[in-house]
């Protein structure tokens, strides 16, 4: 009999998390490291959400349990929020507040997938995607795109793909790790697709209001011919420079928020107050530091773009959102491996970190995060140019 369930000593470490601490070590022991493998703003949380923790912490009521599914405050303020940008009516009773929107991610499937059920993920994904899938019993059919087609899947790859037994579909814009952004139409022609095949969505909105030079993204929730069929992951890590608080929501029909309700209530219960405290704080106070926020991410993009572009055997699509770009260094790999030997290589000689393309199911290219401060960016890529040249 084996010492860990087969279910969980499956479960790969995530890659991006991974590199970080790994940077974080070497920096710690003196070494020059540059890290673009996170997956967060480098702002502080703005003035006014601290100042509203710090006065939670002090009220006597956030020191007891709360409502399994949050504060009601809260879950009104994010019904409101969603129909102000996505134009999606939503009811406080279709909100679950959870710890984070990976939480939110695997209650979603958790919810909606029994043994057998096939999940689409267009590659390259963010991480966590399959992973939550196959905690939950789900097969993950990944969809390849390609940097000739914009990163973007079609609904020819979506039909090829599709089986008798596909129940969800993972649509993500704008998109990590490439930073793709579907426009409106786009959107509307995969919801209509799904909608048409009685295939579920789940959309993980978590970058909506990072498009470049101004958001928020077109919402597929929004696409009549799904009707029900939808659940919308979404929380204020990305937009608020929120990160560490570990506030997320998803937003589903009665039966999938009472099924992700049940399942959170033996997991975690309610999310930690004081930090949802913050997040209504963050939900209903002014977006100034949003808009600061992007026109900062929005520079550094436009720069790390025209410095990877110029280096020697680099490709790179400009991203229309999120904080990353996904170059591609092919070119390269006649020398190494893999991208994982590639990016090992530029942690020796370059002491800098980048994100392999195989933790998101595309070898041949890296993800690099602007999400680091200027001096940083342009010294860091410097670092690689240089690097690049040696070989």
């Amino acid at each position: 009999m084996a010492r860990i369930s087969h279910r969980v000593a499956a479960i790969a470490e995530s890659a991006t998390m991974a590199i970080t601490e790994k940077a974080r070590q070497l920096k710690a022991a003196g070494l020059p490291v540059i890290s673009f493998g996170a997956g967060e703003p480098d702002f502080p949380t703005p003035e006014h959400i601290v100042e509203a923790a710090v006065a939670a912490s002090r009220d006597p009521r956030n020191h007891h349990y709360t409502p399994n599914a949050g504060l009601p405050e809260l879950r009104e303020a994010i019904a409101t929020s969603t129909h102000s940008i996505s134009g999606i009516d939503v009811t406080p009773g279709q909100v679950l507040v959870t710890n984070g929107a990976k939480q939110g991610v695997y209650l979603g499937l958790a919810a909606l997938l029994d043994p057998g059920d096939e999940v689409l993920i267009p590659a390259p994904y963010w991480v966590t995607y399959p992973e939550a899938a196959a905690l939950s019993g789900g097969t993950s059919v990944f969809v390849p795109t390609t940097e000739a087609g914009g990163f973007k899947v079609t609904i020819d790859d979506l039909a090829r793909a599709a089986t008798n037994r596909t129940k969800v579909l993972v649509f993500v814009s704008p998109s990590n790790p490439t930073g793709v952004v579907y426009t409106e139409e786009e959107t509307a022609a995969i919801g209509r697709w799904a909608g048409e095949r009685g295939i579920w969505i789940l959309t993980d909105e978590i970058y909506q209001q990072l498009v470049y030079p101004s958001g928020p993204a077109p919402s597929i929730a929004a696409v009549p011919e799904l009707g029900d069929r939808v659940v919308i992951v979404n929380g204020v890590a990305k937009s608020y420079a929120m990160t560490g608080w570990r506030v997320g929501w998803l937003i589903g029909p009665p039966d999938v928020f009472r099924a992700a309700n049940n399942h959170q209530s033996h997991l975690s219960s309610n999310v930690n107050n004081i930090a949802q405290c913050a997040a209504l704080a963050a939900i209903t106070g002014p977006t100034d530091s949003i808009t600061a926020m992007r026109a900062a991410f929005d520079r550094r993009r436009q720069k790390m773009v025209e410095m990877l572009t110029d280096m020697k055997g680099v490709s790179c699509l400009t991203p229309a959102g999120a904080f990353y770009t996904f170059p591609g260094v092919e070119d390269h790999l006649i020398r190494f491996a893999d991208t994982m030997e590639f990016a090992s290589y530029l942690l020796d000689a370059a002491n800098v970190a980048v994100v392999p393309g195989e933790a998101f199911g595309a070898s041949g290219h890296v993800r690099l995060s602007y999400a680091l401060g200027d001096d940083d960016l342009v010294e860091g890529l410097t670092r690689i140019a240089e690097a690049l040249e040696r070989l």
